[in-house]
């Protein structure tokens, strides 16, 4: 079990979960605008990795391509990187050196809104930044959620070839509504994640695959606007306008209808629940969730 922890956030998030969790993933570092280098562990992302340390988990390092300037994960940085083999090799060192030196127990590459001109050199990158990693050192990657083969194609996932690459494979199953024009809907239904589960086991071993379940919701204005919102937001949320929630079985997930119009889905611990039964049937590796921050504890 992974859970993912915002480098500001409470270390306690840590504590009211540890019982259940492996792995902590703290978010973590970025690569520039550029491609050319990563940004190094800062102080607060070093004392998640100390407390995670410090209750018996593994911690892993994630590296994305978010861009603070554009509010959101910048496809343009991340090809500068990947298709570069010197871009490749100062990132990789730079991880490499931040891993062995701070203590890490591993590194997680969360490289999204990617096309299909990054798929070899998104394997590149994996397998460099595997082979120069000691032994013992896992590397990871998550990968968004498809309902289809081609679609993992053409956003630059060779599946096959990264499931050869890295240690870990995390699937984000959730984000199938949310920002965005998709419309109000569940943040990763159960039909949706498993569409997409079968197709990672057709190409990667079961167990090299976790499960990434949503532990948040979405919260969608009439004037179109969104918001995301924690578990127990949502549900502070749907009380204090006196409305009143009700579980989808189909989605495995829960929704409501504010006076106002607005509309909420929110995946909670009950969802979580379903997943993990999900995750066993299929006989996956484990299962990670997004984020400690906004879901309910996780209980063991």
């Amino acid at each position: 079990m992974t859970g993912y922890q915002a480098e500001g956030d409470a270390t306690s998030l840590i504590d009211a979960s540890a019982a259940a969790l492996s792995r902590v993933g703290v978010d973590g570092v970025n690569i520039n605008a550029r491609g050319t280098s990563v940004t190094s562990p800062d102080s607060d992302a070093r004392n998640q990795l100390a407390h995670a340390h410090a209750k018996g988990l593994s911690a892993d390092l994630l590296i994305g391509n978010f861009n603070e300037s554009i509010g959101d994960f910048d496809e343009g940085a991340a090809y500068k990187m990947l298709s570069s083999r010197a871009n490749i090799t100062k990132v990789v060192s730079a991880l490499s050196s931040a891993v062995i030196s701070q203590g890490w127990d591993g590194v997680t590459i969360d490289l999204e809104s990617l096309q299909s001109r990054d798929t070899a050199g998104l394997v590149q990158f994996a397998t460099a930044l595997n082979n120069s990693l000691p032994a013992g050192k896992v590397v990871g990657i998550d990968i968004t959620n498809f309902e289809n083969a081609d679609e993992f194609a053409q956003n630059g996932y060779g599946l096959a070839a990264l499931g050869k690459a890295v240690d870990n494979v995390t699937l984000m199953a959730y984000d199938q509504h949310g920002w965005g024009d998709s419309g109000a809907g569940p943040i990763g239904a159960l039909s949706w994640q498993k569409n997409g589960l079968d197709i990672l086991l057709s190409r990667i071993p079961a167990n090299k695959i976790d499960l990434g379940v949503a532990g948040y919701g979405y919260s969608w204005a009439p004037d179109g606007s969104v918001s995301q919102v924690g578990d127990q937001e949502a549900r502070d949320t749907v009380s204090s306008y006196g409305a009143t929630a009700r579980y989808d079985t189909a989605a495995g997930e829960w929704t409501a209808t504010l006076p106002d119009g607005t509309v909420l889905w929110w995946s909670d611990a009950r969802s979580f629940a379903e997943r993990r039964t999900l995750a066993a049937s299929a006989g996956v590796h484990g299962l990670a969730v997004w984020d400690l921050g906004l879901s309910d504890p996780i209980a063991p």
